[in-house]
């Protein structure tokens, strides 16, 4: 071809490599709000769906295990897979594998908005997991793989602004969708995202694999972790013994199948830092803690106090808020002053927000009860999220950044589904309590004080393990904004390019 003639110009996918990228630029643009819109899926949906609860259970005449189950069949795939989406899009490239997950889960979202009745709704939630194991890894990855390293501590810090927006105002528009065209469209919601998503990735992101890409997946690893999670949450929801000691079966089977493995999921060699091992128990204790909170405290709004979705949506604001405005300065000290001092404090400050929620029954105000407890709740995650990040990626080697992570981010979300299957069992609510305000009442006040619990025994854990000042090689996690409530920001390990 001569010199003045010219080809089909190739899309910008081509034109722009991975690690090249820099932000000011159309690709730059490009990148982020594919990640954004990506992301914003999968973080709307952990924040608007508790809000939908109580009219999912009205419209088809469902007791409470319905309601726990629209929960929990999503958490369960997405807590179970999620370190395998991770390693699936370093072996079959990170865009790729996002795009996958993006259109999986628009697909369940749509089965989710158009389900005819309970048991179809709980099988695309589980469907809807799956395909958030592979988007939620995946969209922190490919800003670290595709952003020139120069730029990426910015796009990272752009990303995780804009989510947090995205998350802070999720509540609000659940609520507003549940009262206005209702509940089924905190679902379709996800469809028009992905419509956008989806071409933009296409053409415009580079496309990046991790620097190891041999050797089998642990898919053994991945399903008995997965079976041992539904076992014991089906156990709980639906007091089935038989099924709990299967459960600990599955998970006794994981341990002795992830130790003979040559690359498991979840090495066990990983647990041998004393540090890291305490810190996982401590998110176990407090985002079992926060789980069950925020799936119980959407009804209680709702059920007891009288107030409408959007009302209820709109309450919850003050805590992601709080997060979005103040994490970056709680990871500065906790850089300055160790990790110790914030992870005890950071679950009493939570405790103490979850015991001024006692104050929250019929003819609460909000001002007077409901305002105070969010705002010392928030203080408290505000806290406890940021350093509760940097001492895990601190406690093992730079290498392992992205598993440890990832490990921590899978244990916050498992112990947020075993606190919804179990808190209605342990405070003796049946499955119509949800539409009997003085029982549900009555059983929300207990649910509190072992939640209040739980972060005590969180915080007693830190103050008792974490003795030394923990800081990662590079001045800590890159996320340093966070706003997600059901677990803490996934890192991707240090040499994502």
């Amino acid at each position: 071809m001569g010199s003045g003639s010219e080809g089909p110009r190739p899309p910008q996918a081509d034109r722009t490599t991975a690690g090249g990228v820099r932000t000011g630029t159309a690709a730059g643009r490009w990148v982020l709000l594919t990640t954004v819109l990506g992301s914003a899926m999968a973080m709307l949906d952990s924040t608007v769906v508790n809000v939908a609860l109580p009219r999912i259970g009205s419209d088809f005449g469902a007791g409470l295990p319905v309601l726990q189950w629209t929960v929990n069949g999503y958490l369960l795939t997405l807590a179970g897979l999620i370190l395998l989406g991770g390693a699936l899009g370093d072996r079959y490239g990170r865009r790729r594998v996002v795009v996958v997950g993006v259109v999986w889960f628009a697909l369940a979202s749509l089965l989710c908005g158009l389900a005819p009745n309970p048991a179809v709704l709980i099988v695309a939630r589980v469907l809807q997991g799956a395909g958030g194991a592979l988007l939620t890894p995946g969209s922190l990855a490919l800003i670290q793989a595709s952003f020139h390293p120069d730029d990426r501590a910015r796009a990272v810090g752009l990303w995780s602004g804009l989510g947090g927006v995205g998350a802070a105002v999720g509540p609000f528009l659940g609520g507003w969708l549940v009262d206005g065209p209702g509940w089924r469209w905190v679902f379709l919601l996800n469809v028009p995202l992905a419509a956008v998503c989806v071409p933009v990735a296409l053409r415009h992101v580079p496309e990046s694999r991790g620097p190891r890409r041999t050797g089998r997946f642990d898919l053994p690893g991945a399903v008995l972790g997965a079976l041992f999670l539904a076992l014991l949450t089906y156990a709980l929801i639906d007091a089935v013994p038989l099924a709990g000691a299967a459960g600990l079966l599955a998970g006794a089977a994981l341990v002795l199948v992830e130790r003979r493995r040559p690359d498991p999921l979840l090495p066990p060699s990983v647990f041998r830092s004393r540090l890291f091992t305490a810190v996982n128990v401590v998110t176990l204790c407090v985002y079992a803690a926060f789980g069950g909170f925020f799936f119980l405290c959407a009804l209680q709004l709702q059920v007891v106090v009288g107030w409408s979705a959007l009302g209820a949506g709109a309450a919850l604001l003050p805590t992601t808020a709080l997060m979005l405005l103040l994490s970056g300065r709680s990871g500065a000290l906790a850089q300055r002053i160790g990790p110790r001092l914030p992870l005890t404090a950071g679950p009493l400050l939570c405790a103490a927000g979850l015991l001024l929620m006692l104050r929250v029954g019929e003819g609460a105000g909000y001002a007077r009860d409901v305002l105070p407890a969010l705002v010392v709740l928030g203080l408290g995650m505000v806290t406890l999220v940021a350093p509760l990040t940097a001492t895990v990626l601190a406690s093992v080697d730079t290498g392992r950044a992205g598993l440890a992570s990832g490990i921590n981010n899978a244990a916050a979300r498992a112990a947020g589904l075993l606190a919804v299957a179990a808190l209605p069992l342990l405070t003796g609510m049946g499955p119509d309590a949800y539409r009997e305000p003085g029982e549900f009442d009555a059983a929300f006040h207990s649910a509190m004080l072992i939640c209040a619990g739980l972060l005590v025994a969180g915080a007693l854990i830190a103050w008792t393990a974490v003795r030394t000042p923990a800081r990662p090689e590079r001045g800590g996690p890159e996320c340093r904004m966070h706003c997600p409530v059901a677990a803490p920001p996934l890192e991707t390990g240090r040499d994502a390019a």
